[in-house]
């Protein structure tokens, strides 16, 4: 690709996440940030892989726009089929933190990439990636200490395995950059179903 054209189109990152953000921004990448207003409700009998997959691909489609290759990701944690949510309060923070602690969880984070066609249409192409992660047994003074570093209220689950959570991860089976919200390796899978490469979007 000649550096005319990559340069001729931006990468939009269709998500408000400042963990998303500085993923990218650790590659050297230059990007915009457009977050899409979307109903991020779970449907009846939805699946945790069905549920990330699907908003991910809504919220690419309705940021994209021509003269761009449109990120979105989503985000949760699966425990036994049940999905954890982002907790609202202290209480609720500490309620998901006992759930999961001494136990394994998953995580699963949908991936779509949006671009639009010769023909003027959008298309968008998708992924799931899924990672276990383990917690070690949690006494209720670890719980109350983590809830006080105010990492878990905008996090699926109620934690953030890049933080201070690493104190009671004891083990990952899958892609790390997952846990955090975005799989890098699938990101760079999909920006290539675009026809890029994900290091055309380096900073100049």
């Amino acid at each position: 690709m000649s550096d005319r054209s990559r340069h001729a189109t931006r990468l939009v990152l269709a998500s408000g996440s400042p963990r998303r953000r500085t993923l990218l921004l650790d590659l050297g990448l230059d990007f915009d940030v457009r977050p899409p207003d979307v109903d991020e409700s779970v449907a009846p009998d939805e699946s945790g892989t069905a549920y990330v997959e699907r908003l991910a691909r809504t919220k690419a489609a309705v940021a994209s726009a021509p003269g761009q290759v449109t990120l979105a990701a989503d985000t949760t944690v699966d425990l036994d089929g049940h999905l954890l949510g982002k907790p609202t309060d202290a209480d609720e923070a500490r309620e998901l933190l006992t759930r999961l602690a001494g136990r394994s969880h998953q995580v699963h984070t949908g991936v779509a990439v949006a671009w639009w066609t010769p023909a003027e249409t959008t298309a968008v192409a998708s992924e799931v990636t899924t990672t276990e992660v383990t917690f070690s047994a949690m006494p209720d003074r670890w719980i109350d200490w983590y809830v006080g570093t105010n990492e878990p209220y905008d996090k699926a689950g109620g934690y953030g395995v890049q933080g201070a959570a690493g104190l009671f991860v004891t083990r990952l089976d899958g892609s790390p950059t997952n846990v955090i919200g975005l799989p890098l390796d699938a990101v760079a899978r999909l920006v290539g179903r675009a026809g890029h490469d994900l290091l055309d979007f380096l900073r100049r």
